[in-house]
């Protein structure tokens, strides 16, 4: 098995970086005190080197404390954003859920933004037809789909959101915190289901701060610090020494 078919993503030596503008003046006498010093920015290296390989059908947790690069991370694997230095591999069909309501237009209704959405990640119009009503049923919304979204709460957003995303038949799953959002059952729901899509070989990465999550659906996980991998490894094992470190 060469390394293309054996990984479905290959992060390699990847760094990334922004910049971190300080002079920004909210008042009249800021922008007096910064009108010689303009566009002063400061570089902020968020990744240092990732190297990291996923092999097919493998559910991998990347945990952290705030600003360790997890959600830099997922955003560079789904190329909305690229690394200042290195190369990121994916084979297969991908698609994600980093922010809530990311990709729906507020004034379309339910209905009219899973056509929308589910288009992003590539279905024709008649693929979505036919999975129309797995995506109303799932979501639990049927009430409300063709009410506008700017009336969704942010839970019913994650419903809608979530639902789409699992049924775009995709190889290749990224999930950041959202499911955080939203009432218990549908929580439950979700982990449910992607322990499904995990018994079909799915291959997933899941960002979260519930380590309860991590230990339930997760084989192998990811910890990052400063942007630097500190371990990576079997989930019971990289989650006990997070907790003792984090205490």
């Amino acid at each position: 098995m060469n390394e293309q078919e054996e990984y479905k993503i290959i992060v390699d030596n990847v760094y990334k970086n922004f910049n971190v503008y300080m002079d920004k003046a909210n008042t009249i006498k800021e922008k007096l005190l910064f009108l010689f010093s303009r566009n002063k920015k400061q570089k902020r290296e968020v990744l240092k080197g990732i190297n990291l390989k996923i092999k097919k059908g493998e559910v991998v947790a990347l945990i952290g404390t705030n600003g360790s690069g997890k959600s830099t991370l997922l955003k560079l694997l789904t190329k909305i954003i690229y690394p200042n230095k290195g190369k990121i591999e994916t084979e297969g069909k991908l698609t994600s859920l980093l922010e809530l309501g990311a990709g729906f237009h507020p004034d379309f209704s339910g209905r009219e933004n899973i056509y929308f959405n589910a288009s992003i990640f590539g279905l024709t119009k008649k693929e979505i037809d036919e999975r129309l009503e797995d995506i109303i049923e799932f979501s639990e919304l049927r009430d409300f789909i063709d009410n506008p979204v700017r009336t969704y709460s942010s839970g019913m957003y994650m419903r809608l959101a979530f639902s789409v995303a699992i049924n775009v038949n995709a190889d290749i799953l990224l999930i950041d915190e959202i499911l955080s959002v939203g009432d218990e059952h549908f929580q439950n729901k979700c982990f449910e289901k992607m322990k499904d899509l995990k018994k079909e070989g799915k291959t997933m990465v899941f960002v979260t701060h519930s380590m309860a999550a991590v230990r339930g659906l997760c084989d192998r996980t990811v910890w990052l610090c400063e942007g630097k991998i500190k371990m990576d490894g079997q989930t019971n094992q990289v989650v006990d020494e997070y907790i003792k470190a984090t205490k």
